[in-house]
């Protein structure tokens, strides 16, 4: 758990109201860590969230990559993760910098939103839920030697020592 990568993404229900969905992905195995499906997310609820994604998942990751949206510059996101989480934000416009995220988004969008018409947002939350289930669980990844997030995860034995970086 070195980086997750965290973005938002919009839909609508029939009715024209919006469904805001948070999205967070293990950098390193792929798996799909995070499900928020609401009509708003701010980003005291995005926080509880990441405490329970956290809890879940084993513990934080050592880094959030996000990008500059209001949710994720927030003093309660950054009080979250003082002391304890590093914050990685990508340069503004610049979404090829956060490409895993951007990569999940991508097969969310065209595999599951662009597929359905959710008639309530209790019908978005199921199908997208359940798209992400089918991600780390029978999804499988070139990447990952055509195993899926889940299988890669479970006999994943890496272990990440910190690197020092300097830029010329």
């Amino acid at each position: 758990k070195v980086v997750w990568a965290m973005d938002f993404q919009f839909d609508s229900t029939v009715d024209g109201k919006a469904i805001k969905i948070a999205s967070m992905i293990d950098e390193h195995t792929r798996l799909s860590v995070l499900n928020i499906v609401e009509r708003s997310i701010t980003a005291q609820r995005l926080t509880e969230e990441l405490g329970k994604a956290f809890a879940l998942w084993g513990g934080p990751p050592q880094v959030l990559r996000m990008d500059n949206g209001p949710e994720f510059i927030s003093y309660v996101l950054q009080q979250f993760c003082r002391d304890r989480i590093g914050i990685a934000y990508i340069p503004p416009g610049t979404p090829w910098n956060n490409g895993h995220i951007e990569s999940f988004n991508n097969r969310l969008r065209k595999e599951c939103l662009n597929r359905n018409y959710w008639t309530s947002l209790l019908e978005a939350r199921v199908v997208i839920e359940d798209f992400k289930d089918d991600h780390n669980n029978r999804h499988r990844h070139s990447s990952l030697g055509y195993l899926t997030p889940a299988e890669y995860a479970a006999q994943c034995t890496h272990t990440h020592q910190p690197v020092d970086c300097e830029i010329d």
